[in-house]
């Protein structure tokens, strides 16, 4: 019947994921005209929404070999708990996004215990990067993949993995995104004697936070006592906000920390430039227009592995995209906070490094326009595929 409501899985363990995950739900009921029922797991948005979770998405969120290794006996439970849930409530489609290791385990145990659901992963792994040989591992339990970046299309087909559409960026319609955009445009005074506005991103994982709160507080001080009077601005996620709080109290200068979202966007508006652990949080400065750079220190399991499994030649969406060394990046020893201090102060100034970041973003925004939001042509594909199941 056209006025059922849809019933919709999702499995979204980080906030980025999320926020994904709302976008589809909202434009399915949108295109529909229905309710959408949810199911599976998701945070604060897809809460929002309606779901309940049978427990806490922030257990999956793991960054590292090493925190996988450490917790894998419950995140199997966790897996078959959620798969068997999912399975049983005989959803209209199972719709995984992001976090591969535990949200694609979840999608092949469902395929096996309801070959009959229709599974959309959403963001494809980086397949490209490193372990192709997962694109076609997928393709038995995948039907289709929505791709957040442009090439990956043509590199599942390459690589014999699930059938891919892209979808574009939810970033690239983004009404906080557009308006710290905009205010990035105007005029800005780049005098040396200036208060500089610095945005200082750690990261959204508690791994990441404690490995990088210290080298960032020591950059802030070199900044200090190399002359610059700072502005600190530190937007991030309610479940690592206490561990950032109890970890800046010991910094010379103490940042204003953000949770809330459209406070965070007109921080990344008044922003002079950025200092930043490597991850999603690239791309939203890069479509803001921000300069930056990026830093990330491994766990020590990963740190050994990572040389015979990486073959991609940055960890940056932007630098990836734009198929430009855009943003500087530093790992492990060479987080080192009398450099980072100096590159800073090169974004901070009207140079030539400043100037290649800005017109590389622009070159970013070309490349990855759609003509509609992200949302809707994910929506798109899930119907489809609704459509299509026996």
């Amino acid at each position: 019947m056209a006025d059922k409501a849809l019933k919709i899985a999702i499995v979204a363990g980080e906030e980025s994921g999320d926020l994904l995950g709302a976008d589809i739900v909202r434009s399915l009921g949108k295109a529909t005209g229905r309710e959408v029922r949810l199911v599976g797991l998701g945070g604060r948005h897809l809460q929002a929404l309606g779901l309940v979770p049978p427990f806490d998405a922030g257990e999956i969120a793991l960054m590292g070999f090493s925190a996988i290794l450490r917790d894998l006996p419950r995140l199997m439970r966790r897996i078959n708990q959620l798969a068997k849930s999912i399975a049983d409530e005989k959803p209209d489609c199972l719709i995984t996004i992001d976090s591969p290791d535990f949200s694609l385990r979840v999608a092949r145990k469902v395929r096996a215990a309801n070959p009959s659901i229709p599974i959309i992963h959403y963001v494809c792994p980086s397949v490209w990067a490193w372990r192709p040989s997962r694109a076609a591992a997928m393709k038995p339990y995948v039907d289709h993949i929505l791709c957040i970046l442009p090439f990956e299309v043509k590199e599942l087909e390459r690589l014999g993995g699930p059938p891919g559409t892209y979808v574009g960026h939810r970033l690239m319609h983004d009404a906080g995104v557009l308006a710290a955009a905009k205010a990035q445009d105007l005029p800005r005074d780049l005098a040396e004697d200036r208060v500089k506005t610095l945005l200082v991103l750690p990261g959204s994982r508690r791994g990441e936070v404690r490995r990088l709160l210290e080298p960032f507080g020591e950059t802030v001080s070199l900044l200090r006592a190399r002359g610059h009077r700072l502005r600190l601005m530190l937007p991030t996620v309610p479940h690592v906000a206490e561990l950032i709080r109890a970890g800046v109290t010991r910094w010379d200068e103490k940042p204003e920390i953000i949770l809330d979202p459209q406070r965070k966007w007109q921080a990344f508006g008044k922003a002079d430039a950025a200092l930043i652990a490597s991850g999603t949080v690239s791309l939203e400065l890069a479509l803001a227009g921000v300069p930056m750079i990026s830093c990330y220190r491994l766990d020590p399991v990963a740190r050994t592995a990572a040389p015979y499994l990486v073959s991609v030649w940055s960890a940056l969406l932007p630098n990836l995209i734009s198929d430009r060394a855009l943003i500087p990046e530093f790992y492990n020893e060479y987080v080192k906070p009398n450099n980072l201090c100096r590159q800073l102060e090169a974004l901070f100034a009207d140079s030539g490094m400043r100037a290649w970041q800005k017109q590389g973003f622009d070159e970013i925004r070309r490349r990855m326009a759609t003509e509609k939001p992200s949302g809707d042509i994910a929506a798109s594909v899930v119907l489809r595929q609704i459509r299509k199941a026996p």
